[in-house]
């Protein structure tokens, strides 16, 4: 997708649709990371602790269960 920045005030706004942000879960209350390597401008939404634990969790516990088994499918 190629998107062009839109003059808002003194600045420079980036407009994303509403099936990415959708996908995503952001909403216009969402907080932002904003991060670059100097080349790439990357824009995540900041997830709390507690959804980062739950989902190393749900990882871990799919790993326990079917480790072996996508391990195998995999050679």
């Amino acid at each position: 997708m190629i998107k062009r920045m839109t003059k808002h005030g003194n600045s420079l706004a980036l407009v994303i649709e509403k099936g990415v942000l959708d996908l995503l879960g952001i909403d216009a209350d969402t907080p932002l990371s904003i991060t670059t390597d100097g080349r790439c401008l990357v824009v995540a939404p900041v997830r709390s602790r507690e959804r980062q634990k739950r989902f190393r969790a749900a990882l871990e516990e799919g790993n326990r269960r079917y480790g072996g088994m996508l391990k195998r499918l995999a050679q």
